[in-house]
């Protein structure tokens, strides 16, 4: 079990500082980087640490970890190099933060339970200035993540439905919708309705506690597996093989 002490943690953080400054002076592909060149790097790591979550990984956590620091750490120190900020304001700045949207912990304001910090938290982000709920909902979020989280921000200050029998309602009437768009061919009307019946599950998934992007991962990483084993199963080349010949392999997939 890990046992380091604080002072042990701090050590080490001050260590990949100085690394930082090491590979910044001397190598010259880390010379070379800027914060949009990094940009595409740090969002592959960022799904690294994402698949290592998702594989249940600590092994590969960890590892994932100290890639998606040593990014920050990257950004930081350019930001220091062109008189921006430094890691030290950063991280102050992140404490600052936290301290006032914890008026829980750090003052003497009062909640009940998860669903009260949460209206606390999106209140107060609007007192800092934020103009609109969804404000701090990234606009490159892939577009399930974002529609649920653009829905979970609203649904803090009251605008959501009452039950999760009304949310199916609404998936009905835009499943409805979406088959009316596909009797008219309308390629513009088809993909603004699946549009809809998409947005219209992530709320219901949202009502039902479950995450949408965990969920639909969950069933890739399974429909990934049953069609490798049909590929490996296979006698001949798929392109050879009915459809009926692949499904009796698939269904043999389905109970491995």
């Amino acid at each position: 079990m890990p046992h380091n002490s604080f002072q042990d943690k701090a050590n080490a953080f001050v260590r990949l500082l100085k690394v930082m400054d090491d590979l910044r002076e001397k190598c010259p592909w880390d010379r070379k980087q800027t914060i949009h060149t990094l940009r595409s790097l740090t969002i592959e790591e960022t799904y690294e640490l994402a698949d290592a979550i998702a594989d249940n990984d600590w092994k590969g956590l960890k590892e994932e970890i100290g890639d998606v620091l040593l990014h920050l750490i990257f950004y930081a120190k350019i930001g220091e190099e062109q008189g921006q900020f430094d890691i030290a304001e950063a991280i102050h700045a992140e404490c600052e933060k936290l301290i006032f949207r914890h008026p829980h912990i750090y003052g003497d304001v009062v909640v009940k339970d998860e669903e009260d910090v949460k209206r606390n938290w999106e209140q107060l982000k609007l007192k800092e200035g934020k103009k609109s709920v969804l404000a701090g909902v990234p606009r490159t979020l892939p577009a399930l993540i974002k529609s649920f989280r653009m829905q979970e921000k609203a649904a803090k200050v009251g605008f959501d439905w009452e039950t999760k029998e009304q949310v199916w309602e609404k998936v009905e009437e835009e499943i409805g919708e979406l088959q009316e768009a596909v009797a008219l061919k309308s390629h513009d009307k088809m993909e603004d309705e699946l549009g809809d019946v998409l947005f219209s599950l992530v709320n219901y998934a949202r009502f039902i506690g479950v995450d949408p992007e965990t969920a639909l991962e969950r069933t890739n990483r399974k429909f990934k597996q049953r069609f490798e084993y049909v590929e490996n199963q296979a006698v001949k080349p798929l392109q050879e093989m009915t459809l009926a010949e692949m499904d009796v392999l698939w269904n043999e997939a389905k109970k491995v």
